[in-house]
């Protein structure tokens, strides 16, 4: 089969686009939720955790998207793409579990530090 070869230009330095997309994606998660903490929709800690994770999670998508238009650009690069925007995937969704388990366990945490303060009164 004769793959296309679709002309991306010079492959581009995966490593300096994850720079840059971490950059990116802490200017606008910072300011959305710096905007949330002064109209009190969430805590400082909330939005500092969220821009954390955002700031990441666009790190990974950036540093996939470059390496996957890399690859779309070389003869035969086709299945080596298609891994990269996986990586990409996966890591974002790791990212989501990860969160979602340290959200769980600080939940149950708290609550057990409530129940004994209402047990102890």
């Amino acid at each position: 089969m004769n793959q296309p070869i679709i002309n991306t230009g010079e492959p581009r330095n995966v490593l300096g686009h994850i720079v840059s997309g971490a950059v990116a994606s802490a200017i606008v998660s910072g300011t959305i939720n710096y905007k949330k903490v002064k109209d009190e929709e969430i805590s400082s800690d909330e939005a500092i955790k969220d821009t954390v994770k955002r700031t990441s999670q666009g790190a990974i998508a950036t540093g996939a998207a470059i390496a996957t238009a890399n690859y779309v650009g070389q003869k035969g690069g086709l299945f080596k793409a298609l891994t990269a925007a996986s990586i990409g995937m996966a890591g974002i969704y790791a990212l989501e579990v990860i969160d979602e388990k340290l959200n769980s366990k600080y939940n149950s945490l708290y609550n057990e530090q409530v129940d004994l303060v209402e047990e102890g009164e």
